[in-house]
């Protein structure tokens, strides 16, 4: 079984310092949060920014002081920016996020549309494939995002089209309100139903569930996705510190359970991914 890529979220566009007081939002904050993470055994960082108020945002300004304090904490962790921002912003907006930096490696690349809480997160088809032709013109590695079982088959069409190269890298998100349950049967079909036996995958799960959907990933040889942006607790009661105990955790887990856990650079080979760029 390949090495387990852990995947950390610290920020996202949600969580608030209400939920968490140990959300990072400054780039200092963000800096230092990744590193300690990477340190705990991340290989890869999932990143929203904020503004000083907390409000999120895809200001490529903003991206590119929190990815600059994070290389200068020497970290090398693959660089994944998000081009799903924050429910309600523009296409334009979330675009934005593609500009922030040189060493920008991966976008997320949601692929269908789906209830969110109380929202609805639109990625009609045509926006969908206009967001994968523009991670495409700026040669950095889609994640495909799906939310539900027909995502997958809608980021099949993208492979079908020539718009995502093989091989692949899926997240499936579960859990989310109003979208897929985070269980194992959940799980089992969207794993069942990728397009390819050299695609990868990783299960985002949602609140509590996200403990009990990374085993189950770790023990199907999926990789894992934990962080503030989807999981502010620790355990029932207790707030989780920082965002590198809860990839201590999984760390911990994956380890005991005979699965070792991936360096960056065996993280970009697992993806198919060049070498790290230098500048």
């Amino acid at each position: 079984m390949e090495k387990l890529i852990v995947v950390v979220a610290p920020v996202g566009a949600e969580t608030t310092r209400t939920q968490n007081p140990g959300l990072p939002i400054t780039a200092a904050e963000i800096g230092k949060e990744v590193r300690d993470c990477e340190d705990a055994g991340a290989s890869v960082v999932h990143l929203h920014v904020r503004t000083p108020n907390g409000t999120p945002t895809q200001c490529p300004e903003v991206f590119r002081e929190a990815i600059e304090a994070i290389l200068s904490r020497g970290c090398q962790s693959i660089l994944q920016v998000s081009t799903g921002g924050s429910t309600g912003m523009t296409p334009e907006e979330r675009l934005q996020a593609l500009e922030a930096h040189e060493r920008v490696e991966m976008a997320s690349l949601t692929t269908g549309t789906c209830n969110f809480g109380d929202g609805v997160f639109q990625n009609r088809k045509s926006l969908v494939e206009q967001f994968a032709g523009a991670i495409r013109k700026r040669c950095v590695k889609p994640e495909l995002e799906c939310f539900e079982l027909g995502f997958i088959e809608n980021a099949s069409r993208l492979l079908r089209n020539g718009l995502v190269d093989e091989p692949a890298h899926f997240n499936f998100v579960l859990g989310v309100p109003g979208a897929a349950p985070a269980t194992l049967p959940t799980l089992l079909a969207m794993v069942q139903s990728l397009p390819s036996v050299r695609s990868t995958w990783q299960v985002t799960g949602i609140g509590r569930h996200q403990l009990p959907m990374a085993v189950h990933a770790l023990l199907m040889g999926g990789h894992v996705r934990v962080g503030f942006e989807d999981n502010s607790y620790y355990c029932q009661g207790r707030l989780a510190r920082s965002n590198a105990e809860l990839v201590e955790r999984i760390v911990r887990v994956a380890r005991e359970l005979g699965r070792e856990v991936a360096s960056p650079e065996e993280a970009r080979r697992i993806l198919h991914m060049p070498p790290r760029p230098s500048l």
